[in-house]
């Protein structure tokens, strides 16, 4: 820091949403040397060598994604593998997406490759999940001489930093179980895993009865703190006949399975979602599941998957909270999440709209609301990475020199003009 103030940025005025810490309220955020500072009523602009209005606006920690694919340089496998992976330094800060976790494009084979040639080179913060299956996501999920216990253990534990957990997808959903396809070969083996290296596993799962019913998974198969994503998809029995939550849906819940929302390409339902929370049962986190092939709908952002929940009758707080407090927990990184002093300073603004706004589901439905949610401006590592509006900027008559230098050099202007 080279101004001799004791800030580098406050943002100032916006209305504060952090639920780790209890706050909401007009307030102020001050960062310093990279990290949350202050988060006061009034930061006096002489405290700041940079001041940015953010009033009428929302103020959260950065958001959290925990499940998206962002493999972008995964190696081409002869097996199928899937490469519909996206940069997650596109697609997500502008969204207010500081930290998203890749759920198990890589196995273990792979976990190397990945971290040098996207993780180590991202601004925005990408965790993992690895896969079971040793080759990663692909083709290869459905040869169960691919599930790498050990290996998939050993990977996550020698990458402790940036792993959070193993993963299950895909396996056998529509073929004949036989003694190369056993009904619970993949869930069994990734928990056996996450029990190896003590961490969490994420199932992507479909239901199968009699010999693999749903209730079984999130009632037996699954430890308390394990992810069942996707929880709102058309392929799960959430609602009975007489459209009530099944009563195993609570109890799944107060025995500690975690359920994460996973949106997706056909993972969210109305007909789920919008029932079940209406009667108490909403995601434990809010995820989006991007990839390549759903950028441009159902899913299309985080915030659009916010705001889904926001017509669903998910109050602004919470939609808050579950879109950072708890997404931290799930993955065990409590230090995610919220705007505490001393933490590396990741935070998302975000605009607030009242109108008329219309969401699709993943099977063409649509349900009117009241609200949007767009990001506005994001912090990550307190440098600002995305600004839509130009409010770190002044207006170009006002810029003071090396602007108006006629000039072929490139030269280094500072992104902040109070």
């Amino acid at each position: 820091m080279s101004s001799g103030k004791a800030l580098d940025l406050v943002l100032k005025g916006g209305r504060v949403i952090d639920p780790a810490n209890e706050r909401d309220g007009l307030m102020d955020v001050g960062i310093a040397d990279g990290k949350i500072a202050r988060v006061e009523a009034d930061i006096a602009a002489s405290d700041a060598a940079h001041t940015v209005d953010v009033s009428g606006l929302l103020v959260t920690p950065g958001l959290l994604d925990i499940h998206a694919h962002s493999y972008v340089n995964r190696p081409h496998r002869d097996n199928g593998s899937w490469m519909g992976s996206l940069n997650a330094d596109a697609h997500f800060l502008k969204d207010g997406v500081t930290t998203m976790v890749d759920v198990g494009t890589a196995g273990c084979q792979e976990i190397e490759h990945f971290r040098k040639t996207v993780i180590e080179n991202s601004t925005c913060r990408i965790l993992a999940l690895v896969n079971i299956a040793a080759p990663g996501m692909g083709a290869c999920e459905q040869d169960i001489s691919n599930f790498d216990v050990q290996g998939a253990a050993s990977a996550a534990k020698d990458h402790s930093d940036i792993v959070v957990g193993i993963k299950t997808a895909h396996f056998w959903t529509t073929k004949p179980f036989d003694a190369e396809h056993p009904p619970w070969e993949s869930v069994e083996k990734a928990v056996e895993a996450g029990v190896a290296c003590d961490m969490p596993v994420m199932v992507d799962f479909w239901p199968r009865p009699p010999d693999r019913p749903y209730p079984e998974l999130i009632l037996e198969k699954l430890r308390p703190g394990d992810i069942h994503t996707h929880v709102f998809a058309r392929q799960f029995p959430v609602i009975d006949d007489d459209g009530k939550v099944f009563d195993y849906m609570f109890k799944a819940r107060e025995r500690g399975t975690w359920f994460d929302l996973g949106h997706g390409a056909g993972s969210f339902w109305f007909r789920n979602g919008a029932r079940a929370m209406a009667q108490g049962f909403p995601p434990d986190s809010i995820s989006t599941d991007l990839h390549m092939g759903n950028i441009n709908g159902p899913v299309v952002t985080m915030t659009a998957t916010m705001a889904k929940c926001l017509v669903m009758g998910m109050s602004l707080k919470e939609v808050v909270w579950r879109s950072t407090v708890t997404p931290a927990k799930a993955i065990n990184r409590p230090e995610l999440g919220r705007l505490t002093v001393g933490d590396e300073a990741d935070v998302a603004v975000l605009e607030h709209r009242k109108g008329d706004f219309s969401y699709e589901d993943c099977g063409y439905g649509r349900m009117d609301g009241e609200d949007a949610l767009e990001c506005a401006l994001t912090v990550r590592k307190g440098e600002v990475v995305w600004d839509r509006d130009a409010r770190t900027v002044p207006r170009w008559e006002d810029n003071p020199e090396p602007y108006w230098e006629v000039t072929q050099k490139p030269v280094g202007i500072e992104r902040y003009w109070r």
